[in-house]
């Protein structure tokens, strides 16, 4: 079934993902407590009762029958598939029984060599400050190896609240489509937004479940593989000029990208290992500190996040000079507001006066 991409059949896609979702969730629920896939209470996690922790097969399987019915194949695609299969099995692995982060970081690097090697889907050229960049086989491979890496595990570190990775993403990929819109209806038909659209159906039907008070987990196997279809959609959608920078995608992800350069700071400060040494300092962390409820730290960090895909609309319809300045101010802003915190340095507490 191959549908002209117009508003209607955007909004069929994302119903269709939406009911799939709605109905796989609960399944995964009752799955979850079958095979052990919980997440017990402990000094760091924010959840009072154990929780299921596999959400993230309902996203899979529902984008999975969705691009069955919608999608078309190509051999970008199937590497994409393939690569999303290996990194939900990984996840899978660890929402049952932990595994070491240099098993998980491996899964993650054979799955995005599959869309590189196999799929060909690599950054090849880039303009920074007006100069032109290209990057010739193997550094290109690299370059996109480190990329998508990072995109990764910022949607995978930034699953710490409930409905918080879920809900970045669905803006991410509202985004790619509202800007695949405004720029020319054409590039609807392109992979990315087709993975976009129906990555929204798929993480609505989800985010019901998963907005405070949350009744399961999207789970490492979620979490990574909705990081794996995010980095994808940017580099696919930058190769397709869908992005016209690389700018773009990585503005839309300011607070996760930003809460991982911070997390890397403070504990390489504090002689940990960056990757290996949780901790309950991040952003979310932050303003729960801040007495904020959950509920209304949720939504401060969407509002930020919608703030800077606004500002990355406006960039993408060719406002450059007017949407960096925004970009700055913006960024100016958020930094100072997260630097009153103890996000990086512990704030002292005051003598008590005898």
């Amino acid at each position: 079934m191959r549908l002209e991409v117009n508003l209607p059949n955007i909004l069929l896609m994302i119903l269709t993902t939406f009911i799939l979702s709605l109905v796989l969730v609960p399944i995964c629920k009752k799955l979850a407590f079958h095979i052990g896939a919980i997440d017990y209470p402990n000094k760091r996690r924010l959840n009072k009762v154990p929780m299921p922790t596999i959400g993230g097969l309902a996203v899979f399987i529902s984008f999975l029958i969705g691009y069955m019915i919608f999608g078309r194949g190509t051999t970008e695609m199937i590497s994409i598939l393939i690569a999303s299969f290996i990194i939900l099995l990984v996840g899978l692995i660890d929402d049952i029984k932990p595994i070491s982060a240099k098993y998980q970081l491996l899964g993650q690097i054979f799955a995005v060599l599959i869309i590189i090697l196999y799929g060909q889907i690599t950054i090849d050229d880039i303009t920074i400050l007006g100069a032109h960049l290209v990057f010739p086989t193997p550094l290109n491979y690299l370059i996109t190896l480190i990329f998508m890496l990072g995109i990764i595990n910022a949607i995978d570190l930034s699953d710490g609240m409930d409905g918080l990775s879920s809900g970045i993403s669905i803006i991410y990929f509202l985004t790619i489509v509202i800007i695949a819109t405004l720029i020319g209806g054409g590039k609807l038909g392109n992979m990315d937004t087709t993975i976009a659209i129906l990555m929204i159906g798929s993480l609505l039907g989800f985010l019901i479940y998963n907005f405070p008070p949350a009744k399961i987990y999207i789970g490492d196997s979620g979490s990574n593989f909705v990081g794996l279809m995010v980095a994808t959609t940017a580099l696919y959608g930058f190769k397709l000029t869908t992005f016209t920078s690389l700018l773009i995608p990585l503005a839309i992800l300011a607070t996760p990208i930003i809460d991982v350069i911070f997390s890397i700071i403070r504990r390489s400060l504090k002689k940990q290992n960056p990757f290996t040494n949780p901790d309950k300092e991040h952003l979310h962390h932050q303003l729960l500190k801040m007495k904020f409820s959950t509920k209304t730290s949720l939504l401060i960090i969407y509002t930020i996040n919608l703030c800077f895909s606004g500002v990355s609309i406006l960039y993408a319809l060719g406002d450059i000079n007017y949407a960096l300045t925004l970009y700055f101010a913006l960024m100016v802003i958020f930094l100072f507001i997260v630097l009153k915190t103890d996000i990086l340095f512990p704030k002292r507490k005051k003598d008590k006066k005898k």
